[in-house]
């Protein structure tokens, strides 16, 4: 029996930065550089990450913490 995929939400930047700790201009240097996940666009000036991929971000983060 296999686990059930994980649910997918959209997080908007206040959101990520609730999860992260990141503060919102790291965060969006971050996002510029390449450090962080790239946003998708939800509508005309609406952006937002999903949450894998924030989730993987944070697993990253914490791994490298660890070593």
């Amino acid at each position: 029996m296999h686990p059930p995929p994980p649910t997918v939400s959209l997080l908007r930047l206040p959101q990520v930065i609730a999860r992260t700790g990141i503060p919102k201009s790291s965060w969006q240097r971050g996002v510029r550089q390449g450090r962080y996940p790239k946003p998708v666009k939800i509508g005309v000036r609406a952006i937002a990450w999903t949450s894998t991929s924030i989730d993987k971000l944070i697993e990253g983060l914490t791994a490298q913490a660890v070593d």
